[in-house]
């Protein structure tokens, strides 16, 4: 029998790499000798690094950069390869970097990812795939594509630093001051949202809140991203509002898209790609996959829809262990989950399934793994 482990971590008890031990412990309890394969995934988010690395027996290079409020950090990003390396902007420019109290999207920027870039770049890769969640951002993701050569000038020809609040003096973009190793690199971004760059649904009014945007900074936010969109538009012909996933990271799409004409790619499908996970489901008996909480987001780039609609091209059944169910979740079984087990056993606070979170994980493997024995069974 060869089973084939890959869950996304259970956010802030168990990790992806954790539940591959949990995982292998029980199935040998219950079907004693069997081979078993297991890799941490992530779908873009934070801990997207931490996954490929360990997946991909990469290991991490360390660089000096600005964070989000321009204050020293070390940040790290992932070497797969001699060109490919794999970075998250939570790293550099994540909302957990600035204390609550100083938290304003009109003085955070990018800056620091952008730098993060600049020393994969300098250490010879070509090949740099970027997980934008998590950001503390709303800059357009000025700040990034100002530490990687272009100069966002305000009416008077004055350079901009690049951050929230000078979205609404930006009068020229100049990219020429792009060096020729970064216009040689193919940059993937791991992303998994639709929004557009402005509007209602776009990146200040969706995500500006959570990164302490009151309603009247909001507005300003807003109308200096219309402002810079239109900049945008009639300096390269272009909208950034007409391509879906602009908006994410508070922007960070869009510098991306249009200055260093990234691809947009699901998070979870990049990542499976970075690991090779298809070559460990030829012979496969059953994959097992999972995460904290399935609901209908699930099946919107998620790493158990992406493991699942994996295992279902190469016709391997495919079974969940998840911490608990909402709203929706059965439509993840169209994406080759088979079935479903929760780890908890019974009525529970939240704060105790919390603390007891890897016991009820074990257990809950174990009467997955029994109940898949017991059908085995069935003539």
């Amino acid at each position: 029998m060869k089973l084939v482990f890959a869950s996304d971590s259970f956010k802030g008890t168990i990790s992806s790499e954790k539940t591959v031990e949990l995982l292998t412990k029980a199935a040998h309890e219950v079907f004693g000798p069997c081979e078993t394969i297991g890799v941490p995934v992530a779908d873009g988010g934070e801990g997207t690094t931490d996954a490929v690395v360990l997946a991909a027996n990469g290991k991490k290079a360390y660089a000096t950069v600005h964070g989000p409020l321009m204050e020293e950090a070390k940040a790290y990003y992932g070497i797969i390869d001699r060109d490919k390396a794999v970075l998250e902007m939570a790293q550099a420019s994540g909302l957990p970097m600035v204390p609550e109290k100083l938290r304003n999207p009109l003085n955070t920027t990018t800056y620091g990812t952008g730098e993060l870039v600049l020393a994969a770049v300098n250490a010879g890769h070509t090949d740099i795939s970027i997980a934008i969640g998590g950001s503390a951002t709303n800059d357009g993701g000025m700040g990034f594509a100002s530490a990687l050569g272009v100069k966002f000038l305000d009416a008077d020809g004055n350079v901009l630093e690049g951050k929230g609040s000078e979205l609404e003096k930006v009068a020229d973009i100049d990219v020429s001051g792009v060096p020729e190793s970064i216009r040689k690199v193919h940059f993937t971004v791991m992303c998994d949202v639709t929004n557009p760059l402005c509007g209602k649904d776009g990146a200040t009014y969706t995500f500006g809140k959570q990164k302490g945007g009151t309603p009247e900074i909001l507005d300003r936010l807003e109308k200096g991203m219309c402002s810079y969109r239109d900049v945008i538009i009639k300096k390269f012909g272009v909208n950034p509002d007409d391509t879906p996933g602009t908006g994410a990271a508070g922007g960070l799409g869009a510098a991306l898209k249009i200055f260093f004409n990234a691809e947009m790619k699901s998070g979870i499908e990049t990542v499976l790609n970075l690991i090779d996970f298809d070559a460990l489901l030829p012979g496969a008996d059953l994959v097992v996959t999972g995460e904290g909480r399935t609901d209908w987001q699930s099946c919107f780039g998620k790493v158990m829809q992406g493991v699942g609609d994996r295992a279902k091209k190469y016709d391997v059944p495919a079974v969940a262990l998840c911490g608990g169910l909402g709203d929706g979740y059965e439509g993840i079984y169209e994406h080759g989950i088979d079935s479903i087990i929760t780890t908890v056993d019974g009525p529970m606070p939240l704060a105790e399934a919390l603390d007891r979170a890897e016991e009820l994980y074990y257990k809950g493997a174990v009467r997955l793994f029994r109940m898949v024995r017991a059908g085995m069974r069935i003539k």
